[in-house]
């Protein structure tokens, strides 16, 4: 695929990511692109997978899920947010979507509250496994910001990917988080979404690359939407990593998604929390 084609796809994405209560339509989408509306729908659902109307769905209820988990808007605002002119109408997509209404949802999120703060019956319960892991390198691109703002950086990178051909020679996307969000201001917070190579993979042209060396990783596998995932960080830092003797490694936390939320319901999202360890 041309780095034209790739361009414009990743236009595209960036586009649905940063205005999800703006004009999403299908022609608009094709404006964005600079291509006929008829070509593009049939370019855009060949490469990514998906079509524009279901990507468009897929990330504003996405970010309504982060709004409801992290904060205390009406539903009614949530809702006129992410794009839907009726509280009605996005209540039917979030059921559609997340099995539950909502408010339902609000009150199964995790409160985001510093590890110091908690009590140890308010951790959920996880398995942790620490495994020998070999050396690895990851591929991608940096972002900078709230933590919610990745997604849109994980669709450009897929897009790329999938322009470019580049699926083969990878194990997998992954997530790198630099910064605790109890201590580091929203706007500093650091974060790198990328592609795991596979040995001997050479770096795509325009991405950076990070290397953790081999040795041992404390792991955790969480079951769930992306909105809920602190509970799983407060749970590997707040009670496993102080009651196991262990030590964490002076390297980020990474993550690594082991489905997709393109064709997996968000109940069903398979996430590897890991923590390299001295």
């Amino acid at each position: 695929m041309s780095q034209n084609y790739e361009d414009r796809i990743r236009r595209v994405v960036r586009y649905i990511h940063d205005n999800p209560a703006g004009d999403l339509s299908l022609d608009r989408l094709a404006d964005v692109a600079a291509m006929s509306r008829f070509h593009w729908h049939r370019v855009f659902h060949a490469m990514m997978g998906e079509t524009c109307a279901d990507m468009v769905r897929r990330v504003r209820l996405h970010q309504a899920s982060l709004m409801l988990a992290r904060g205390d808007l009406p539903v009614a605002e949530v809702a006129r947010q992410v794009g839907y002119p009726t509280p009605q109408s996005f209540g039917r997509a979030f059921r559609a979507a997340y099995g539950v209404t909502p408010l339902t949802f609000r009150k199964q999120g995790v409160p985001l509250v510093a590890l110091r703060q908690m009590k140890p019956e308010e951790f959920r319960m996880f398995d942790v496994v620490v495994e020998d892991c070999d050396a690895l390198r990851f591929a991608g691109v940096s972002h900078k910001g709230s933590y919610n703002g990745i997604a849109a950086k994980f669709e450009e990178l897929a897009a790329l990917a999938t322009t470019r051909g580049l699926w083969p020679t990878t194990q997998g996307m992954a997530g790198i988080y630099c910064d605790d969000p109890s201590e580091t201001p929203e706007a500093d917070l650091r974060s790198f979404a990328a592609l795991i190579l596979t040995e001997g993979a050479e770096v795509p042209e325009g991405l950076e690359v990070q290397t953790y060396p081999a040795g041992r990783v404390a792991k955790l596998t969480y079951k769930g939407p992306y909105s809920n995932m602190s509970e799983a960080y407060h749970y590997l830092y707040g009670r496993w990593l102080p009651e196991s003797g262990e030590e964490a490694a002076d390297l980020a936390p990474f993550e690594v998604y082991l489905n997709s939320p393109i064709d997996t319901a968000a109940e069903d999202l398979l996430t590897e929390v890991c923590v390299l360890l001295k």
